[in-house]
């Protein structure tokens, strides 16, 4: 079992199940086919009866889509220093939506609302990118969770300095489980969101979604056109349409969404992580560096300590530790991470250290 990240765990039965429902001859294509209207009727119910839903193929075609529909041209995203946009998609914000990055910081992955301040003072200035859209993961790159009050707060500021506001929620379903409130409410008031389902047991779907009943008419008619030029457009779309109607709509006997099944799943690994890893924490082998909120865990090692555990499981490296012999690396559990699994890290840490 790898902690590398949520993207290499298999894909969930029920998901699997959903495309082979929808693999029967021949149905329409480009998103008109009874899987999408389904798809659409999923969105209505969890996101309000005015969001649209556009199915993608991946998380950076999602954003760069969405940041795309948000600004003009010359407009600029303000980000924090560890967003997906900023440092993992190479450039494609950039490169392809033509958009300047413009970075806060956020020690905890989260954004105070006063650095946004940062950018103020450049509007209206036409010799600088213009601070039209605000970029929020949720939950953050460093597995932290924004409350609602917080995110509202932010996203408030926000508007009111007449930006709109997009969530990367690659891990939305994690901050909505965390917090318990619905995917819908972990958004803060977001005016659009880039919905993540491969990191939650989609084989490859994602979802561009759009909030603010204010930009439906203008994006009804212009996003079509916008993922299509940006290579988005998925023909045999009832696949990837099948996959996020059964993360929103599958129920257990509970009544609970598989979506949030995954997630309390994933989340409830990283916390038993934690615990296992505790004892080592304690005696000054390795350190916490964040909270432990969703499905990651952030912790300072021994290089040396790092390079034994990668012998018998993956995980990424973060950053550079606080001296020369340490290393930060992030720990990420999945919808199917089981708890022995958590245990034989920790165990052969132990016995590494």
């Amino acid at each position: 079992m790898h902690f590398a990240s949520d993207n290499y765990a298999s894909v969930h039965p029920e998901v699997f199940a959903a495309m082979a429902d929808v693999n029967v001859g021949h149905d329409a294509a480009y998103g008109a086919d009874a899987a999408t209207a389904a798809f659409d009727a999923a969105v209505a119910q969890e996101f309000g009866e005015a969001a649209l839903g556009y199915p993608v193929f991946n998380g950076t075609g999602a954003n760069v889509v969405s940041l795309m529909a948000l600004s003009p041209r010359w407009g600029g995203v303000v980000a924090s220093e560890h967003a997906h946009i900023h440092r993992d998609e190479n450039g494609a914000p950039e490169r392809v939506g033509g958009l300047k990055l413009l970075e806060v910081p956020a020690p905890d992955g989260r954004i105070d609302p006063a650095s946004l301040d940062r950018w103020t003072p450049d509007i209206g200035d036409e010799h600088r990118a213009q601070p039209l859209v605000l970029s929020v993961t949720q939950s953050t790159e460093l597995g932290t969770v924004y409350d609602l009050d917080a995110l509202t707060a932010l996203v408030s500021r926000a508007h009111a300095l007449g930006m709109r506001v997009h969530l990367d929620g690659a891990r939305l379903a994690n901050a909505a489980a965390a917090l318990g409130v619905s995917l819908a409410e972990a958004c803060g008031g977001a005016d659009m969101v880039s919905l993540g389902g491969t990191k939650n047991g989609a084989m490859g779907a994602e979802a561009i979604v759009v909030l603010a009943p204010d930009l439906r008419d203008r994006l009804a008619a212009e996003l079509p056109h916008l993922r299509k030029s940006t290579m988005q457009l998925g023909s045999k779309m009832r696949y990837a349409s099948a996959q996020l109607t059964a993360l929103l709509t599958s129920r257990d006997e509970s009544g609970d969404p598989l979506w949030l099944r995954n997630a309390r799943h994933a989340n409830a690994r990283a916390a038993r992580l934690r615990r296992e890893l505790e004892p080592l924490a304690g005696d000054g082998t390795v350190r916490f560096t964040q909270e432990t909120q969703a499905n990651a865990v952030f912790v300072e090692m021994p290089r040396t300590l790092a390079a034994r555990l990668r012998e018998a499981s993956r995980f990424y490296d973060w950053q550079a530790g606080s001296t020369p012999d340490t290393v930060e690396v992030r720990l990420m559990c999945a919808w199917d991470t089981s708890a022995e699994d958590c245990a034989r890290l920790a165990a052969h840490a132990r016995a590494q250290r």
